[in-house]
């Protein structure tokens, strides 16, 4: 599973620079170009690690630092990027939150041993799957949609750890229940996926009848929908 990284960059040549060389280690890439967007980028997406540029316009960089520290439950890295090279300004950023300051300018391998870095310290700590808004916590057992907490039974938050973590492949009933009841000595019926997907689809769907997460392919199963 790849992690994702947050970009928040005003230069669009440096954002865009930045995005090419972590794609080429296999990482997801998320751009915001300001703070607030910045902000909707961070709760969609619910990066591992941002790369974060102080100098921004609308929301300055230290801002979105504290509005990421004051978030509940905040598991995301930070590195600063700044052209102040200072040690008490390091220092500074430092305090503030972020896990690391790198100086501009800088080279490209550079940034990338500075993020696996940060990630091999912290990235335990992110074993989470996110789409569009909602974020599921294998270690923590915990459903966040748009970073509201969401109630789920056993049933219901294995069945979507599973399905999020293949999403747009398409499950059978029997495949899914062979996932939720491995043990079972009696039969399940299928009925019983249908009840856990209704009961899913209540809590994480804006229509529940009309659902854009997880989907009814006729004749086949269920999916969960990444786009």
């Amino acid at each position: 599973m790849k992690q994702t990284i947050l970009v928040v960059e005003d230069d669009q040549m440096i954002r865009g620079l930045i995005r090419m060389h972590l794609e080429k280690h296999d990482y997801d890439v998320v751009e915001a170009s300001d703070g607030e967007e910045a902000q909707h980028a961070y709760i969609q997406y619910g990066p591992c690690l941002i790369i974060l540029d102080l100098m921004l316009p609308n929301m300055s960089g230290e801002a979105f630092c504290e509005w990421v520290q004051s978030r509940q439950q905040n598991e995301t890295s930070i590195i600063m990027l700044s052209a102040k090279s200072r040690v008490d300004d390091k220092i500074a950023g430092l305090k503030m939150g972020a896990d690391d300051y790198l100086t501009k300018p800088f080279e490209p391998d550079e940034l990338i041993a500075h993020v696996e870095a940060v990630l091999r310290r912290t990235g335990q700590h992110c074993q989470k799957i996110v789409h569009n808004g909602l974020c599921i916590k294998p270690r923590k057992g915990e459903v966040l949609l748009y970073n509201q907490a969401i109630q789920l039974t056993k049933h219901e938050f294995n069945l979507l750890y599973f399905l999020m973590q293949h999403p747009d492949i398409v499950h059978n009933r029997e495949q899914l229940i062979d996932q939720l009841y491995p043990h079972a000595e009696d039969t399940v019926l299928d009925r019983t996926i249908d009840a856990h997907i209704k009961k899913l689809r209540e809590k994480i769907e804006t229509n529940p009848s009309t659902p854009e997460r997880i989907l009814t392919v006729r004749g086949m199963g269920y999916k969960f929908a990444s786009g």
